[in-house]
């Protein structure tokens, strides 16, 4: 273990007490309550499974594969975000917006390119995280700090949102308010020793 690794972990176990917390969560805002109806899952880790080395920021720090299922009937788009309320912060840290998702669409791949608009991919575009980078970040917590939750948190809309920027999630939960038919979630870990 190296001295940097070292000072982190003391940092990590000091901060320990510190973290956002569900409740901050963006599907727990009381403006976008809707029944927890869909089904997200990722063939790369079980729910509440550690998330593989791969998708971190340690490892490849690519987005990993999630497939979903059960939209309801009107729904005009799909908007995920994977956030981590264990984070030593006031808010969750922010890993990943992505909007304007079709709903003909019943999967994100693996390694989805941080860029907007996705060339490759017309019909998603990704928002900036938590470091201001659009795209995907992947799990990277303080050493010491214990078992950190990654909240993949997929919503159905009743309406498209339209963007000419880079949305803020307040932005997101604005635009949100009242057009969620319903949501689903898949919760991974992460943790560095």
């Amino acid at each position: 273990m190296d001295a940097t690794h070292t000072v982190k972990s003391i940092v990590g176990h000091a901060l320990r007490p510190l973290r956002a917390g569900c409740e901050a969560l963006i599907s727990y805002d009381s403006r976008l309550s809707a029944p927890l109806s869909i089904h997200l899952e990722s063939p790369a880790f079980a729910p509440f499974g550690e998330i593989p080395v791969t998708y971190s920021a340690e490892g490849e720090g690519i987005s990993p594969p999630l497939h979903w299922s059960g939209l309801p009937a009107g729904t005009r788009e799909l908007l995920l975000i994977c956030e981590n309320p264990d984070a030593p912060k006031i808010m969750p840290f922010i890993h990943w917006i992505v909007y304007g998702i079709s709903p003909d669409r019943d999967r994100l791949p693996e390694g989805v390119p941080n860029m907007d608009p996705l060339a490759s991919m017309p019909d998603v575009r990704q928002a900036a995280n938590s470091l201001r980078q659009i795209g995907y970040f992947g799990p990277l917590p303080l050493p010491g700090h214990g078992l950190h939750h990654y909240h993949f948190q997929l919503f159905a809309l009743d309406e498209p949102m339209r963007f000419n920027y880079s949305p803020t999630r307040d932005d997101l939960i604005a635009a949100m308010s009242g057009h969620v038919l319903a949501t689903g979630e898949l919760v991974g870990t992460y943790e560095i020793k």
